[in-house]
């Protein structure tokens, strides 16, 4: 907790037990026909709902999270788990009562991960007066909307942007000035981090000295390339050749002859999926031998079901998914799906909390209400919680919290990042399995701004 914020939370809390003693935070059931709706109809053809904000006066019926989400386009394989984790929260959070005793919603719809189509949903999200917070955007849609999304003034946490534009950009900056908030928070460790932990694990525990790195010319992947290479140089290995290739092509051969032109002990992978699984069955096709690395992206049963034999034995670094909530979680959530769990899934099931848990340490849904309670219920200092129900009832006795998410401990720094290990996995037939971790306490002392 901030300590400049103090008398803005205990306003925040005082308002919380006035409408617990008045009765007026009730929980709202059988909203459907009108929950996020544009019309805001209320049945007697007048529009007296403000769409799931406060005036101050009353407590909401409802509140809503606005999602991006890739429901189609290149990383549509991600999204079902996504998808299912977020309900699942919000079924927890409901079933606790709800942020401000309404009821949760989320407005799920796809943008194809496509900037353009990411700025009209946004502004669809934010015009239509119903989104108290905004859960998503990829590191693609966020760098060149970013004064787009500042201009919007509404918080948004995401679980999915590795990027290093976010290293310094994002949060709060600690501070109780608005005025240099940021308003973008994530819930997934940064690619400074797993990039810096899997260069030391190919040196410190693999003794990979010397690498060459196949990579895509998009974004994300064009960052991890260079994380990856900034921290393996700066730790004593040696990157001997880069290729790059536009993605969507039918063979990636010739690329692959020109990197193993070269003399080196591994080679590492930077593609979306459709396009490294061509290029490992063009790998094996070719004969081409060596250790393969793969980015974070890749870690999806999709790549173990087509290529989890021709690949066996590659490497994959990611954050590790197990964070101090995690086996409750994912009790909860094989009970309710089916879909095959990733990081990003588990961040959005944090993601979902931690906006549900600053709504009702604000007391409304103003955006910045909300926006300031984000860093509050996050921090070290106050009561740990695990779950929405923990801290709803923490925040109602006038404590403070400090959630601690299934992904990570989910303790947001000043520019909104989160910390966590890396773990590097051998890939199976069968699935992924776990090789060497790299703490997130080692990585602290290396990395200097995040």
């Amino acid at each position: 907790m901030n300590e400049n914020r103090t008398s803005s939370r205990d306003s925040w809390a005082d308002r919380r037990t006035f409408l617990k003693a008045t009765g007026t935070g009730v929980l709202a059931t059988g909203l459907a026909g009108c929950i996020g709706t544009e019309d805001g109809d209320d049945g007697d053809g007048g529009d007296d709902s403000d769409g799931g904000t406060t005036d101050g006066g009353s407590s909401p019926d409802s509140v809503t999270f606005g999602q991006p989400a890739s429901l189609t386009g290149t990383w549509d394989f991600l999204q079902p788990a996504a998808s299912a984790a977020t309900d699942l929260a919000v079924q927890e959070i409901n079933d606790a009562g709800g942020p401000l005793d309404a009821e949760l919603t989320v407005d799920r719809q796809d943008t194809a991960v496509e900037t353009q189509q990411a700025r009209e949903t946004v502004r669809q999200f934010v015009n239509s007066g119903d989104v108290a917070a905004i859960n998503g955007l990829f590191s693609s849609e966020i760098e060149p909307l970013w004064d787009f999304l500042q201009d919007q003034e509404v918080p948004i946490v995401t679980p999915w942007p590795g990027s290093t534009f976010l290293d310094t950009r994002g949060g709060d900056k600690g501070t109780d000035d608005m005025g240099d908030d940021e308003w973008l928070w994530r819930t997934v460790i940064g690619d400074t981090v797993h990039t810096s932990g899997a260069a030391r694990g190919m040196l410190d525990e693999a003794g990979i000295e010397k690498m060459a790195i196949l990579s895509a010319t998009s974004a994300g992947e064009q960052g991890w390339t260079e994380q990856f290479t900034d921290w393996y140089e700066q730790l004593g290995g040696e990157i001997v050749k880069t290729v790059t290739a536009q993605e969507g092509q039918a063979s990636y051969q010739s690329q692959l002859n020109e990197l193993f032109e070269s003399d080196f002990d591994a080679w590492a992978l930077s593609f979306a999926l459709e396009d490294a699984i061509t290029i490992i069955q063009n790998w094996s096709d070719g004969g081409y031998g060596g250790q393969l690395l793969m980015e974070d992206g890749l870690r999806d049963t999709a790549l173990i079901d087509e290529v989890g034999e021709t690949a066996e034995g590659a490497w994959i670094a990611a954050g590790s998914t197990q964070g101090p909530n995690y086996d409750q979680f994912q009790s909860s959530y094989q009970e309710t799906s089916d879909e095959d769990l990733h990081t990003w899934a588990v961040a959005a099931y944090d993601a979902t909390n931690v906006l549900a848990l600053a709504v009702h340490h604000a007391g409304d849904t103003s955006p910045e209400a909300v926006q300031q309670s984000i860093g509050d219920i996050s921090r070290p200092e106050g009561t740990t919680v695990t779950t929405f129900a923990e801290g709803k009832d923490a925040l109602d006795n006038g404590e403070e919290i400090n959630y601690e998410g299934a992904v990570t401990d989910t303790d947001f720094t000043e520019h909104g990042n989160v910390w966590g290990d890396v773990v590097v996995e051998r890939i199976t037939p069968g699935g992924f399995e776990t090789e060497f971790t790299i703490p997130a306490d080692e990585l602290k002392e290396e990395i200097d701004e995040y």
